[in-house]
């Protein structure tokens, strides 16, 4: 008899991407063709690679000073299940965490800081193409890994425009990130996503002019409709992606996870524009301070 699949992984940071710590049920132990082990969860808070952000790592155990731990050092998503690749500690017991029983998740706070603010800027430049007269560029990949992240767009930018448009998109990028504002969950007042399931939030500062974002599962037309009438090759048809939208331009589908607080990027260095084959890319890094 054919051995049935892994049921479908909870991802839970989709209801709270700001908890680092929680509880699941271990489903078994799986081995790669690469040899790489992994352990399978009913539910986890473990972001796994993927829409250009790098996966999580932390570790999994049946509490914080068991001697029997499994280090997570990679994340993956496939057909619906995440494998958490690591390894358990030279210096567990040869015991390992056992099928069926409640495990303990903790997931490197530092990392996934880090990755949440590389992500929460370029969705924020993407923002800023538009107050910037750029509004024209199509928003397509993001790369936000820590060496060398950037967002690139369908469509061109005069080479003579490079710098000063480098520098316009730096500076309202900072100015919206000196603004701050808190990301509250399942907000009541977001009228325009009602109709959705809310997993997170608006960025608020309490003024009328503050930049809210939203995100929430929405079915493949609702999707449609907040991304401007169009959606990745990715995203298949009567599926019900997670769009992510800033104001009010238009949304796109993202399943990353992002600050609570705009502020936590502290400041964007937009350090180089580049125009080739009819895509431009924009590269940017973080600083560890407000400008």
């Amino acid at each position: 008899m054919a051995e049935e699949p892994p049921m479908k992984t909870n991802l839970a940071y989709f209801d709270d991407m700001w908890n680092l710590t929680s509880k699941a049920k271990l489903l078994s132990h799986s081995q790669g063709g690469d040899g790489r082990r992994a352990l399978i969860l009913d539910s986890t808070i473990f972001y796994p690679q993927g829409g250009g952000q790098p996966s999580d790592s932390g570790f999994i155990s049946r509490s914080e000073s068991d001697r029997i731990k499994f280090v997570v050092e990679d994340v993956r998503l496939k057909d619906g299940v995440v494998f958490h690749y690591g390894h358990y500690e030279e210096n567990s017991s040869e015991e390992e965490l056992e099928g069926g029983q409640e495990v303990c998740l903790f997931v490197d706070e530092q990392r996934r800081r880090l990755n949440s603010r590389l992500h929460t800027a370029g969705h924020l430049l993407d923002s800023c193409m538009r107050n910037v007269g750029l509004g024209h560029l199509e928003p397509g990949k993001g790369y936000h890994f820590p060496d060398g992240p950037y967002v690139e767009y369908k469509g061109t930018i005069p080479q003579n425009d490079w710098l000063s448009k480098q520098k316009e998109l730096e500076l309202n990028a900072n100015e919206l990130i000196s603004n701050g504002g808190k990301v509250m969950m399942k907000s009541q007042h977001l009228l325009d996503f009602a109709p959705f399931k809310m997993v997170s939030l608006a960025f608020q500062d309490g003024t009328e002019s503050n930049l809210q974002v939203y995100a929430a599962i929405a079915s493949y037309e609702e999707a449609l409709d907040l991304c401007g009438g169009g959606l990745p090759e990715y995203i298949p048809v009567g599926s019900a992606p997670r769009v992510v939208k800033l104001g009010d331009n238009p949304g796109c589908p993202c399943g990353g996870t992002h600050v609570a607080d705009i502020a936590e990027i502290r400041s964007i260095k937009v350090s180089q524009i580049r125009t080739k084959k009819g895509f431009t890319k924009v590269f940017y890094t973080l600083g560890d301070s407000l400008v």
